[in-house]
């Protein structure tokens, strides 16, 4: 398997199965003298973690970050930056009565295809435990964005199935399991979760994720557009079917009047391109959205064959998420982070000596 490495400058590869003994990463490109310590990791992994609520899967990993290299008397040292968690909690039996059948909705069939041989245990490299790692490399993008540029990323889950926020507070994204960022209708979405994993079946959800503070400038006129990496980073995310770069498809019915985004000298009137223009940011907030399909482990039977090419019914028993974009907050942060350090770097490369342009909007 090739084409595991994300970024040029500030480069994660990650590895490892979901079952295996230990996923982790490697990262390329981190300027020295960032001071990191494995304490740090903890508060995003949590957040990322299963088993946070009973709305997501119960398999509870402990997720202790272990810094192999990289890294000497708590700073970076600009060689490559070696981190590892090991697997504590898989259950490898919860796959033995479906090692012989492709699972409908899932990698199963494709892997087979691609490969000649696949990996059973909680969907092997596919799993979503894999962004375990792109989330713990985000925490040294994320610091470094913060304390050279003054970036903040965040983001929250913006619909859950039919159900959309009634308000919206930032404050109130992390105060409850979903990162819904309206308060009052938590006991809603508890109560909705609740009917779905009865009924046996799963339902898609819908993140947004912004960073404040990018300045104009970062990103490549053609093929490194900073929205085409972002797109692609976003995609890349597991279970992701969509991804919007500001309006995103809601720009398709609006008038060119609307949707273009007018400047004063005291800042921009709106922001419908999502803070980036012909690949460039333009100093406004970077705003993207994804769409998370429904989970594919139900308990509802469907058809599918096995490898023998016979018709089976499958039943997907074991723990698994009836909403994967319930955690799915953290991930989308994570890659908006690992593109915007990999862009930072990159203008720093080649611009860094332009400076300051005026005029510069606000």
């Amino acid at each position: 398997m090739s084409s595991n490495s994300t970024g040029k400058l500030f480069t994660v590869t990650t590895f490892g199965e979901s079952h295996g003994p230990a996923i982790g990463c490697v990262i390329d490109g981190c300027p020295p003298g960032l001071a990191i310590a494995p304490e740090e990791f903890r508060t995003d992994l949590d957040r990322r973690a299963t088993g946070r609520s009973r709305h997501t899967s119960q398999r509870k990993e402990a997720d202790e970050v272990e810094i192999l290299s990289g890294v000497y008397e708590g700073r970076t040292t600009g060689t490559p930056i070696a981190l590892l968690i090991r697997n504590t909690d898989q259950r490898s039996k919860d796959y033995g009565d479906i090692a012989q059948t492709f699972r409908p909705g899932h990698a199963d069939y494709t892997y087979w295809q691609k490969y000649g041989i696949r990996d059973p245990r909680g969907g092997g490299r596919s799993s979503a435990r894999e962004t375990t790692m792109r989330v713990a490399a985000a925490v040294i993008a994320k610091k470094w964005l913060a304390e050279r540029h003054g970036v903040r990323v965040r983001g929250y889950l913006a619909q859950l199935g039919e159900v959309v926020p009634q308000g919206f507070e930032w404050e109130a994204v992390e105060q409850n399991p979903f990162f819904w960022p309206h308060e009052a209708q938590v006991p809603e979405l508890e109560k909705y979760m609740d009917a779905l994993r009865k009924s046996g079946d799963s339902v898609g959800a819908r993140v947004n994720v912004e960073a404040e503070g990018v300045p104009p400038g970062w990103g490549e006129p053609i093929y490194g557009k900073l929205d085409g990496d972002l797109a692609a980073a976003l995609m890349s995310i597991n279970a992701v079917k969509g991804v919007e770069i500001g309006d995103g498809f809601a720009a398709v019915t609006q008038h060119g009047s609307q949707h273009r985004d007018e400047m004063h000298m005291d800042g921009f009137t709106s922001n419908h391109a999502g803070g980036i223009l012909g690949g460039i940011s333009t100093g406004q907030a970077v705003r993207a959205s994804i769409a998370l399909k429904p989970t594919s482990s139900i308990l509802i039977p469907g058809h599918s064959v096995n490898l023998a090419g016979e018709a089976v019914d499958v039943v997907t028993k074991g723990r698994h998420d009836p909403c994967v974009g319930i955690r799915a907050t953290p991930i989308a942060e994570a890659m908006m982070a690992l593109v915007l350090m990999d862009h930072a770097l990159r203008h720093r490369a080649q611009c860094g000596d332009v400076g300051e342009i005026k005029p510069r909007i606000p």
